[in-house]
């Protein structure tokens, strides 16, 4: 799975994300944090991935609205395909099944990298 192929996948799958999509992320956030606290190929991720989830909260809380909408879905699509273990490769294939969740999650931060960054720079200033 080259990145280019990836990042057509996250903006195809962003498309279809719903307000119901957004609640899941925040409701199954803890287990989505699993997700990269794993020993794994996702590990590498653990600080982007929290980083991910807060905006999503802040948004959803109506704290950080500068962001567009299809940078939040982008998001919001790539913490999904994390959680299921049900997607291309499926995960209970060791590290194999994990190597997808890892081309999404990279093609993701490359799609959202500098609202990612306003948004890091906004929330080390609330602090």
């Amino acid at each position: 799975m080259s990145n280019k192929p990836s990042e057509e996948f996250v903006k195809d799958g962003a498309q279809n994300v719903t307000e119901k999509d957004v609640e899941k992320v925040i409701n199954k956030s803890d287990e989505i944090q699993k997700k990269f606290s794993a020993k794994g190929p996702l590990a590498r991720f653990i600080e982007d991935g929290k980083l991910l989830i807060a905006i999503v909260k802040d948004y959803r809380a109506g704290v950080y609205r500068q962001i567009p909408y299809g940078v939040l879905a982008s998001i919001v699509f790539t913490l999904i395909y994390v959680l299921n273990p049900f997607d291309l490769m499926p995960d209970m294939l060791p590290v194999i099944g994990q190597l997808d969740d890892v081309a999404v999650m990279g093609a993701c931060l490359i799609l959202v990298e500098q609202d990612l960054h306003k948004y890091k720079d906004w929330k080390q200033g609330q602090v």
